[in-house]
């Protein structure tokens, strides 16, 4: 049983859990840092406690200070949000440990899928189809290079651990392999603390799909259906969309069960999301596991009505799974027309998206019928320049993607966000939203880098 949850996490994410945590008649407890300082989670939380000082590892990755927190609030679970410690196997059983449930997978999954080299060995061994690539780590350039004689060019280098599109270079030459690797290594180990890295082939026009999924205790995992990335900057996803537009129904269907099946096969339990690149002619690869609730979870609540934090809340109490999705019996309708979700980050695209934080004087946000706002910003909140950029997620729904590009434009012309030194990406992303190739849904992966490049997408002029 699950009576009071500590957040431990940050910004728009810890506000949407306490919310929810509201909704179900739990306790909370936030934890924050000396920046955050009278944040929105901090205020809206039952109970708060400061664990630090304002850089990441000193508070919101300080792990003892979390459970101690836990400790002196009487907490009984905690919920990690994304990032930081969402997907930490040594922090899920330290809260084990410590008595506590931790409303996510076990920490055997998470260890399992959070590697991304022991994640493809599991996918395969589902019967998944795997990108060419290394099966242990390669610690040098030579060994880079014997994989890349089996695997070919283009390949990537990626991090064995770690998430969020971070710790990754794409190689097109054999004399790009050994200075490529020497900054994916050193990346690896300043974002993740471990600098394994391994290889795969590198698909330049493919579509970024993902599958949510849940699954209880009890054995019971279904799929809530699809979701479409493809929009990213230097690997970082900005526009997501449920569903996958343009793509054939039965295509989805398998690779969903795909999903399913690889996720039941290891008992999984808790939210979690498959990702898979799609090439132009149908063919499909798994590429990674994300074990925590993803950024882009609004689009999935907006055509199932499911809400999925509070599903993650009731799978940690050991409560079965109402059967939601198409997969499960008395589900919802399945999937009901197009949600769309841009991320409205305090960064300058003059400026090679550098982060812009500062003080905010104005937030004015959009509002009407099937427009959601998840934010932790309004007028006067400070925007730390220790953490994401993150200010807000705008979030549409319509019958069609027609009209929900239409409602999403309308949505950010109406988001205002400013304060001194501030800039966003609002107006890059209308632009972005008004090109043909993704009004067409056309894009794939590399369509916004492509679009940058060539100037069709101004990168100036921001909200």
């Amino acid at each position: 049983m699950v009576t009071r949850v500590l957040v431990a996490n940050r910004g728009e994410i810890a506000l949407r859990v306490i919310r929810a945590c509201r909704e179900l008649g739990l306790g909370t407890v936030a934890v924050h840092s000396a920046a955050d300082d009278g944040a929105a989670h901090v205020t809206a939380a039952d109970r708060a406690v400061r664990i630090g000082p304002p850089p990441a590892p000193l508070s919101y990755l300080n792990v003892p200070a979390i459970l101690e927190a836990a400790r002196i609030t009487g907490a009984d679970a905690v919920h990690p949000g994304y990032g930081l410690l969402s997907e930490d196997a040594d922090f899920a059983e330290a809260c084990r440990d410590a008595g506590l449930a931790f409303v996510g997978p076990e920490p055997e999954a998470l260890r399992t899928l959070g590697d991304k080299i022991s994640a493809r060995r599991v996918a395969a061994a589902a019967g998944l189809a795997v990108l060419p690539g290394s099966p242990e780590p390669v610690g040098s350039a030579e060994a880079v290079r014997a994989q890349a004689a089996r695997t070919g060019f283009p390949l990537i280098l990626k991090a064995a651990s770690g998430g969020g599109g971070r710790g990754m270079e794409a190689v097109d030459a054999p004399g790009d392999l050994t200075a490529a690797l020497a900054r994916v290594r050193s990346a690896a180990a300043a974002l993740f603390g471990d600098d394994r890295v391994f290889v795969e082939r590198f698909l330049r026009s493919a579509r970024h799909v993902e599958i949510q999924i849940l699954g209880d205790r009890h054995g019971t995992v279904v799929h809530l259906g699809s979701r479409d990335c493809s929009v990213q900057r230097r690997n970082q996803k900005i526009v997501e969309e449920a569903p996958a537009p343009a793509l054939p129904a039965e295509l989805l269907d398998r690779i969903a069960a795909d999903a399913v099946r690889c996720a039941a096969g290891i008992g999984y339990h808790g939210a979690g999301t498959f990702e898979f690149l799609v090439e132009p002619d149908g063919a499909y690869w798994f590429i990674e596991a994300n074990c925590r609730i993803q950024v882009e979870h609004p689009v999935t609540e907006m055509v199932t009505g499911v809400d999925l934090v509070h599903e993650q809340l009731r799978v940690a109490a050991g409560e079965p799974l109402v059967a939601h999705g198409p997969t499960g019996e008395g589900a919802p309708d399945g999937v009901r027309g197009c949600a769309i979700e841009c991320r409205i980050n305090a960064e300058d695209p003059a400026r090679d998206f550098r982060p812009a934080p500062g003080r905010l004087v104005e937030v004015a946000l959009p509002a009407g019928p099937f427009v959601r706002v998840d934010t932790h910003v309004s007028a006067g909140s400070a925007v730390p320049a220790e953490y994401d950029p993150l200010l807000a997620k705008v979030v549409v729904w319509a019958p069609g993607r027609a009209g929900a590009l239409a409602r999403m434009d309308r949505a950010l012309a109406e988001c205002r966000i400013t304060g001194p030194g501030v800039r966003t990406n609002r107006d890059f992303l209308r632009e972005v939203l008004r090109h043909p190739r993704f009004s067409e849904a056309s894009h794939d992966t590399a369509f916004l880098a492509g679009l940058t490049e060539d100037g069709d997408i101004r990168t100036g002029d921001p909200a």
